[in-house]
C-alpha cells in the first residue's frame, strides 16, 4: 500500500500549487493506478475552503467532548498519545512511553510552536498521529508523534522521541515543516525510516501561497537531530520535479499568468539532480516566449528578475552547488 500512499502525498504537494491535479485512486491493492481508477479534480481553493470549515466547525463543539485514545507498540517500546475534545478542539495532550512495561516518559504535550494547544497531526496516508519507528542506526525504536498547529494551513510539526539506555529517559526533538505534511516512509527499504515532505521556504517566495510549487523534501533523524537527506533519493526528487513541469505546462490555457511559482519547485529539484544547465536552457527559452510571470504586481519578481532572483535564493537554499 506504500507506494499508493506516497503518490497520494505528492499530489497533495501539487493541489496546494492550486493548480487542479487527477488523482487517480487505486481500486485495487497492489499499488497500480490503472484505469479502474477513480478521478478526483482538487484544487487549492477547495481545500483552504475545507480547511476553513473545519476550523469554523471546531469553534462550535462543546467543551464535553470525549476523550481520544492511540496507542501503538514494537519492540518492547510502547507509546500511548492521549487527548479530549476533538481533534480541531483537543486539549490536555499527553504522551506516555513505556519499555519493556515500565513507563519511561509520562509528560503533556508541548511543542515551540503552539505549545499545550496543539492537535493531533495529519500525517497523511492513512497514518496514526502516533508511530514507533526504527529512524537511525542501531535499530532504535524512537517514538514519533505528528502535530498541528491549527489554522487554515500551516503547521506540521514532528517531534522524536529518543530513548537514553543510560539515563533511561527519553530525549525530545521536534521541527517545524510548516504547510506540507510529513509522513513515514521506509523509503531506502532498509528498516529505516525517513519523513517525506517539501520545501516550505518556497511558500509566498514568488507568488502568492496558493500558486506557489514546494519541492520535495526528505528528512532523517540521525544522532537527535533532523537532516535533509533529500539528494540521496535521486529517483523521487525526478518523479517530483516531472509532477511540477506537467503543473507548469497545464498552464498554457491561462497564457502562463500567475506560472512561478510552479516552475520555481522544478528548477529547485533540477538543481538538486545537477542539472543546472538544463535548467538555464530551459528558462531562457520560457523567458523569450513570454511565460515567466505571476499576478502579484511589484509584490513578485517577473521575467528577467525572476530568473535572477530564483538563481540566488537556490543557491541561498543550497540546491546549487
Amino acid at each position: 500500500m506504500q507506494p499508493d500512499e506516497r503518490n497520494l502525498a505528492a499530489q497533495g504537494r501539487l493541489a496546494r500549487a492550486g493548480v487542479k491535479t487527477v488523482i487517480k485512486l487505486s481500486l485495487n491493492d497492489k499499488g497500480n493506478n490503472d484505469s479502474s481508477g477513480v478521478e478526483i479534480l482538487v484544487s487549492r481553493c477547495q481545500q483552504v475552503l475545507t480547511a476553513l470549515l473545519l476550523v469554523v466547525a471546531s469553534s462550535l463543539l462543546t467543551s464535553n467532548a470525549g476523550a481520544a485514545t492511540q496507542s501503538t507498540s514494537s519492540h518492547g517500546v510502547s507509546a500511548t498519545f492521549s487527548y479530549r475534545g476533538s481533534n480541531f478542539a483537543s486539549r490536555d495532550l499527553r504522551l506516555v512511553i513505556r519499555v519493556g512495561g515500565f513507563i519511561r516518559y509520562d509528560q503533556p504535550v508541548v511543542a515551540k510552536l503552539c505549545g499545550r494547544q496543539c492537535w493531533p497531526g495529519f500525517s497523511g496516508g492513512g497514518q496514526r498521529t502516533i508511530h514507533v519507528r526504527n529512524l537511525g542506526p542501531g535499530n532504535r525504536h524512537d517514538v514519533v508523534l505528528d502535530l498541528y498547529s491549527g489554522g487554515a494551513h500551516c503547521c506540521t510539526i514532528e517531534e522524536v522521541f529518543t530513548y537514553d539506555a543510560t539515563s533511561k529517559h527519553y530525549a525530545m526533538a521536534q521541527r517545524d515543516f510548516g504547510d506540507p505534511s510529513a509522513p513515514l516512509f521506509d523509503l531506502g527499504h532498509n528498516g529505516r525510516y525517513e519523513f517525506e515532505s517539501a520545501d516550505d521556504t518556497f511558500a509566498y517566495r514568488f507568488t502568492d501561497f496558493a500558486a506557489s510549487g514546494l519541492p520535495i523534501e526528505i528528512v532523517a533523524f540521525v544522532h537527535h537531530r533532523f537532516h535533509d537527506v533529500t539528494r540521496k533519493y535521486p529517483r523521487l526528487v525526478v518523479n517530483d520535479a516531472r509532477r511540477w513541469l506537467r503543473a507548469f505546462r497545464s498552464e498554457a490555457a491561462g497564457h502562463y499568468s500567475d506560472s512561478n511559482g510552479l516552475i520555481a519547485a522544478w528548477a529547485a529539484d533540477e538543481d538538486l539532480l545537477g542539472h543546472h544547465t538544463l535548467v538555464n536552457r530551459f528558462l531562457e527559452q520560457q523567458l523569450a516566449q513570454g511565460h515567466l510571470n505571476e499576478a502579484m504586481g511589484s509584490l513578485a519578481p517577473s521575467g528577467r528578475a525572476f530568473v535572477v532572483a530564483l538563481d540566488r535564493f537556490l543557491t541561498q537554499r543550497g540546491y546549487l552547488r
